[in-house]
């Protein structure tokens, strides 16, 4: 863009600014100007911060001041300037007014996921993009940017868990209302020992109680409990085992049309057969085989009688065996959230034992008990769901290929 582009920019942002009448295509049109006339600033101001760079030892505090902002704030124009520099065709479109910082930004976050002997394959092809960049939006044009980045990893020989290893992050921050975050992302195997660990601290800590203040609603309900359980396991307090995961090897004796058992674990992510296998070491592997909703053989004392109102462990492994998710049709509570009712109620003398525990997440149990839902199981665990205003509702015998 040249000075007679710019100055006839400003011209028209000036005259829109000052027209009290002026129409909403005119307001557009101002703009697209000061879009354009912000991108232009933005790559000479990538210009200037390169020179700085190899001009300053601490180029960033120079940053800072100038613009009176942040050292991380500095660093990130930091960045912005050395992916400009690495991407001619980008900083000429970014200079243009077509494309703007947000676009550049999104080839940093990517090429910052890549390994450095990759980064510079990745800059290639987001140059090459310019044009797509020039016509898209910023969310557009990351998850182009993604998707090459995903290729480029794709292609590289890497196995995928260990990318995923490698892509693993921890970050904190502190939110407008005084409250401390976290947020991480981890690998399959790494997660599901981490779940594994923190629902076994729920259940010693909160299977009888629940700590005050603690919410009604289903969802909010867990990560209430899983928030306190994160806290107290800083203590010391809950479980006492190392997060050891386990998963189920289900046999479904009927599933003729697609044989072979089904490995199941507990966070809905694909299992490719290298993660099985190291998951394997450090695991619990149990095998249930069932048969048309019923199952045929799982570990452990199934039923318990009267002697105690709790299911066990091996109740809700086998319950696993057969369902994914909350047993209330169109719920997709997974089943480790979810409570084993007694279809025939406790009080009124039903029996803790297999064939009489149904999984149910918090929101649907509390409809059974407080809001007249009736439920029926059928020899082969077919469910009826009876509501007070007279609708039925029926399933099929559950099978966790179905699911």
């Amino acid at each position: 863009m040249d000075r007679t582009a710019i100055a006839e920019r400003v011209e028209r942002i000036d005259a829109v600014c000052a027209d009290p009448e002026a129409e909403a295509s005119s307001i557009e049109a101002a703009l697209v100007a000061a879009r354009e006339l912000t991108g232009w600033v933005e790559a000479r101001r990538g210009v200037l911060v390169g020179k700085l760079v190899v001009r300053s030892s601490f180029p960033e505090a120079t940053i800072a001041e100038a613009d009176r902002t942040s050292i991380a704030a500095a660093h990130k124009a930091r960045e912005r300037a050395e992916t400009l520099d690495a991407t001619p065709r980008l900083a000429e479109v970014l200079g243009d007014g077509a494309a703007t910082a947000g676009h550049i930004d999104a080839v940093t976050r990517a090429a910052r996921k890549l390994p450095e002997a990759r980064r510079r394959e990745l800059l290639d092809r987001a140059d090459a993009l310019a044009d797509v960049a020039g016509v898209s939006t910023v969310e557009q044009f990351a998850k182009r940017v993604e998707l090459e980045a995903k290729r480029i990893e794709s292609g590289d020989g890497m196995d995928r868990l260990e990318r995923q290893r490698r892509a693993a992050r921890l970050r904190s921050w502190v939110d407008d209302d005084g409250m401390w975050n976290l947020r991480g992302r981890f690998d399959p195997v790494t997660g599901v020992r981490l779940d594994a660990k923190l629902h076994a601290t729920v259940e010693a800590l909160f299977a009888e109680t629940t700590p005050d203040g603690c919410p009604d609603e289903a969802i909010e309900k867990q990560q209430f409990l899983a928030a306190h359980a994160l806290t107290r396991m800083l203590d010391g307090a809950g479980s006492s085992k190392p997060g050891r995961a386990e998963y189920l090897v289900v046999i479904d004796a009927d599933a003729t049309d697609q044989p072979g058992p089904v490995a199941q674990w507990p966070i809905p992510v694909e299992v490719p057969t290298r993660v099985l296998a190291e998951l394997a070491g450090g695991a619990d592997v149990s095998t249930v085989v069932v048969r048309n909703g019923v199952v045929l053989y799982a570990p452990g004392e199934l039923n318990l009688g009267r002697a105690t109102r709790l299911a066990n462990r091996a109740q809700r492994r086998a319950l696993r065996g057969l369902y994914r998710t909350c047993a209330i049709p169109g719920c997709n509570v997974v089943h480790d959230r979810c409570e084993l009712h007694h279809v025939l109620w406790w009080r009124h003398g039903g029996r803790t034992d297999l064939d009489n525990l149904l999984p149910i997440c918090t929101k649907h149990h509390g409809r059974v008990h407080h809001d007249g839902w009736v439920l029926e199981l059928g020899p082969n665990r077919e469910l009826t769901l009876r509501l007070p205003d007279g609708t039925v509702r029926s399933t099929g015998p559950p099978t966790i290929r179905a699911a």
